[in-house]
């Protein structure tokens, strides 16, 4: 599985013989910087994985390990005493939980654009983070799916959710709840992912179990599934990722086009709208690249892999975020034509009072984050300020959240009879299950970066060799 290391490592260039070509113009970035060998590739990924980790990584652990604690505590707290201890009332009776349930979900969209959609497009500044946004997507849909199943009060019957045999004969479930539809998506869209995930690693497990002795090896031999690198074992890889790819690529819009039809098919104002599939799904990839862009940052420092996710990643990323948020902040002008062209006075009122109503701090929020805010990457000192992209990646993040929340709780608080307005603050439990949900994406993906390879070795070995050739003709 190993290449054979040269005897010589090619010297590093200079910063001034990859910035300029001969004609006095900038070339384009290389997608991986240090001149790596492949043998370089396999040491410096496989590094923190067999090595003790370090400080950076115990104090990022430490933080999320806390918040997952705070998490489990109010989850704890509300299971055993039920779900009155929300700040819902009988007009608000959706609130933090589905909001953080569609917001996880987004989340989760990335990683699938990226490994599959990227892959069918052979774009090849993918390689480097294409196997932690797949990770994203898994840790991103089980957050996800946990609050749907504490979203029902009981959560110990939960397999109702299921047709199961039992002594009354077959138990059919309510095909037409929107609970189910949002379990199909779930359970569909994590298999594929999950699949996906593990299909893709296999040639670096076994990398890993050449190099690993003891228990470690065989489990990673167990996992790798006796691969052999054979060029035969090879094709049959490569067609496997892209019939997985293909099928994975139509979930980017099928799923949250059924999480939003929770919404759509019901006649709330605010919330009966046919914008709502494309909408989300939109959203879904804007927040989804943003979340990918803060773990990143943070891994590429934590992990010390700086030569692998490189500037020219995160421009390429800041480039989609900055297309899909146009399309999100179109959405919202759509949105409010709708409304105003259609004549419904329920419709224009639900989007007045989003604007002017008491709670419109959380819509000019949401326009702030997620419309004004990715103007600036716009501009190249932006997109190349690394503080600048992590900062701007959290306010999106928050804008997204709150786009839910505006969507879910400013559409309930105020419906059709003025008689049953009612206003919705969240009590600490329900900010502790947030707090929580955050804590056990982030506690899962640093466990991650240091069990399983968070670079897929095999295809950044197969985009170091053409490197100077790309920066001469301008890169792919």
């Amino acid at each position: 599985m190993e290449s054979t290391v040269p005897t010589e490592t090619p010297p590093a260039q200079s910063p001034a013989d990859v910035s300029l070509r001969g004609d006095g113009r900038p070339t384009v970035p290389p997608l991986i910087t240090g001149n790596k060998t492949p043998a370089d590739v396999t040491r410096d990924v496989c590094a923190p994985l067999e090595r003790g980790a370090t400080g950076l990584w115990w104090g990022a652990f430490l933080a999320a390990l806390a918040l997952l604690i705070v998490g489990i505590i109010s989850v704890g707290y509300q299971i055993a005493t039920g779900i009155g201890t929300w700040g819902l009332n009988r007009t608000v009776g959706w609130a933090f939980d589905i909001t953080n349930f569609v917001f996880w979900v987004g989340i989760g969209h990335a990683g699938t654009l990226i490994s599959a959609v990227l892959l069918l497009f052979r774009q090849k500044w993918r390689t480097s983070i294409n196997r932690s946004a797949e990770a994203m997507t898994i840790f991103a849909v089980i957050c996800a799916g946990l609050f749907p199943v504490i979203h029902m009060g009981r959560p110990w019957l939960a397999f109702w959710v299921f047709p199961y045999p039992n002594d009354r004969g077959p138990l059919w479930v309510n095909f037409r709840s929107a609970l189910l539809w949002d379990v199909f998506a779930i359970g569909t869209y994590f298999t594929i992912s999950l699949l996906f995930w593990y299909i893709g690693m296999i040639p670096d497990l076994a990398t890993i179990r050449d190099r690993a002795t003891g228990f470690r090896k065989k489990i990673m031999g167990w996992l790798s599934l006796g691969w052999d690198g054979a060029a035969r074992t090879w094709a049959r890889y490569e067609v496997a990722c892209v019939l997985l790819a293909a099928l994975a690529t139509p979930l980017v819009v099928s799923v949250h086009s059924v999480v939003s039809s929770d919404f759509a098919t019901s006649i709330v104002p605010g919330w009966h709208t046919t914008v709502f599939p494309p909408y989300f799904v939109i959203g879904a990839i804007f927040s989804g690249f943003a979340m990918v862009l803060t773990l990143l940052l943070i891994a590429r420092k934590v992990m010390n892999f700086e030569d692998y996710i490189t500037r020219r990643h995160i421009q390429a990323m800041c480039k989609v975020i900055v297309f899909t948020g146009s399309i999100v902040g179109l959405a919202y002008l759509t949105e409010l034509f709708v409304a105003w062209y259609s004549g419904n006075p329920y419709e224009q009122f639900a989007f007045l009072n989003r604007m002017s109503g008491p709670m419109a701090w959380s819509y000019w929020i949401m326009v702030s984050c997620n419309v004004l805010s990715p103007q600036l990457l716009w501009f190249r000192k932006v997109r190349e300020s690394i503080g600048a992209v992590f900062c701007l990646s959290l306010v999106i993040n928050v804008g997204m959240w709150f786009e839910r929340f505006v969507i879910i709780v400013t559409s309930l608080t105020r419906d059709f009879l003025p008689s049953s307005w009612a206003s919705y603050a969240p009590t600490w439990i329900e900010v502790g299950s947030l707090v929580g949900g955050f804590g056990l994406f982030f506690t899962l993906f640093l466990l991650f970066c240091r069990v399983l390879p968070m670079i897929a070795m095999f295809e950044v070995k197969a985009v170091i060799r053409p490197q100077t050739h790309e920066s001469k003709e301008g890169g792919s």
